[in-house]
């Protein structure tokens, strides 16, 4: 595709991997953001005057309202990301806008970050991180920071999807005991033994290691509330790198803090980065990351090439591969 005037626009919204902005350049007429701003909805709505179709991140919220001032020109939204909660699909489709999102390829860097919030969480990583970096390391003894090892434990995987599968095969290597809750139960040879639970509640019940990987949705959102903590096991770990919105923020603090839950370990959060609540600083038996779940070269270079495989099959008259609205 040459850079000429019938070549179509894209409007990229952020700041993207080198190599995904060198096939956009080679391919469409761009309107990078290399600043790395956060452009306000208006702004949004000024810049798809010139474009065709959209690149965005979950960073902006393509809510009912903004999608509807978008002008006709624009055909498709193409995220940078697999979870599109931060686009109101019904609006898209009643707005005649494809919307396409990134699945599969972030699903190995997401259960690494699950590993380690589990880890970091389990072995109360954060606090000796800050302990030696704060130079306040003084001695050792048999009782000096005692940790839980999650070695032949029970995971619990709420979320079977891709990325639960492969965090599940992640926790095999511990020599752990899959249980999962789904919903559908998954087929016999892809569970791999897990043990699939038709309730969520039963599943809280054993598990050692709350393991989060369910979309955010209407129906999940909110999902792990006072309710549900009190399921689980004493001394329980939390683990959430699916969205903070699944998670009731006021109910996990109250557990950490009154130990009822051993510790969590998370990697995303309401209102983040600003809005995270501040009892997440504080905690010394949470392990914070800042969203890290997709963040290697090869996983976002491939979230790139899968947006453009995504656009480059709109502008070709084709169906795309990933689409959502």
């Amino acid at each position: 595709m040459k850079n000429t005037t019938n070549t179509p626009s894209i409007l990229v919204t952020r700041k993207l991997p080198p190599a995904v902005e060198e096939r956009l350049e080679r391919d469409y007429r761009c309107d990078f953001n290399h600043d790395d701003v956060l452009y306000s909805a208006s702004e949004i709505v000024e810049r798809a005057m010139q474009a065709d179709a959209i690149l965005c991140c979950h960073t902006e919220q393509f809510d009912a309202d903004l999608i509807g001032k978008l002008p006709d020109n624009i055909r498709a939204i193409a995220n940078f990301s697999v979870g599109v909660d931060h686009c109101d699909l019904d609006a898209a489709r009643q707005k005649g806008i494809i919307v396409t999102n990134t699945p599969d390829v972030l699903s190995d860097a997401t259960a690494e970050i699950a590993m380690l919030c589990m880890l970091g969480a389990a072995r109360r990583a954060g606090e000796g991180y800050r302990m030696v970096r704060e130079a306040r390391w003084r001695d050792w003894s048999p009782m000096f920071m005692l940790g839980s090892q999650v070695t032949g434990k029970r995971f619990g995987v709420v979320g079977m999807g891709r990325v639960g599968q492969v965090v599940a095969r992640r926790a095999r290597g511990f020599d752990m005991e899959i249980h999962y809750h789904n919903r559908r139960r998954l087929p016999e040879a892809m569970e791999a033994g897990a043990i699939y639970h038709d309730n969520l509640e039963d599943l809280l019940a054993v598990s050692d290691v709350l393991s989060l990987h369910c979309p955010n949705n209407p129906d999940s959102r909110g999902l792990l509330n006072a309710e549900r903590i009190a399921l689980l096991p004493a001394g329980s770990i939390v683990v959430n790198t699916a969205r903070g919105a699944v998670v009731d923020d006021l109910a996990l603090i109250s557990a950490l803090r009154e130990g009822r839950l051993r510790a969590a370990g998370l990697d995303v959060f309401n209102g983040e980065p600003e809005g995270i609540h501040p009892a997440y600083r504080d905690l010394d038996n949470v392990f914070v990351l800042p969203h890290l779940g997709s963040a290697t070269e090869e996983t976002r270079d491939a979230m790139g090439f899968r947006a453009l495989d995504n656009l480059d099959a709109i502008f070709a008259d084709e169906e795309p591969a990933d689409r959502v609205a």
